[in-house]
């Protein structure tokens, strides 16, 4: 638990826009920016416990923070960080994709957006424990490593059709457009 509390401290100590407001906010009311910032952790978890719209602030949390990483990460010279993020947005999509076939009973489940907001923190987590790391290294990368040569070729196939589909589109269009020119 000391553990947890010196880092915690450690993020509060960091210079950035929430800490900024958290000390600017304890210079003008007088309570300390830890009490600030457990008050407003506490708040949002009841929000995700029982307020109403609770999806909307629990995609807002697994999206906002990830894209403002991706940008840095974009911008940045360092590789690392972003495959730290890439491996994030993979495993956020593959999340959205089994929700989006599973949401209808997936929400009558109580504190369902409390339990995939601290899926979506935990899979933010910087480090070792990075959990879209983990689930990448132990889920998606072996699927993705069994099964990527069957992918390819149904995906070079359909693309195969698309084209010739969009050609024969297009060669129907202008031989119609022709055939009006010469109608006229």
């Amino acid at each position: 638990m000391d553990g947890l509390c010196r880092r915690c401290e450690q993020l509060l100590e960091q210079k950035n826009v929430v800490t900024e407001a958290l000390r600017a906010l304890e210079a003008k009311i007088g309570v300390d920016k830890r009490f600030l910032a457990a008050g407003a952790v506490t708040l949002v978890s009841l929000y995700l416990l029982f307020g109403y719209g609770a999806s909307l602030l629990c995609n807002v949390i697994g999206f906002v923070y990830p894209a403002y990483a991706s940008i840095k990460a974009i911008e940045s010279p360092d590789k690392e960080d972003d495959t730290v993020w890439l491996t994030y947005w993979v495993v956020y999509g593959l999340f959205g994709l089994a929700e989006f076939f599973s949401d209808l009973l997936l929400s009558w489940f109580p504190f369902y957006y409390a339990g995939k907001c601290a899926f979506l923190l935990f899979c933010m987590i910087p480090g070792q424990w990075n959990g879209a790391h983990v689930l990448y290294q132990r889920v998606v990368r072996p699927l993705f490593l069994k099964h990527h040569g069957a992918v390819d070729s149904v995906a070079s196939e359909l693309c195969g059709q698309a084209l010739d589909l969009a050609a024969g589109v297009t060669r129907d269009a202008k031989t119609s457009t022709t055939q009006l020119q010469k109608d006229k």
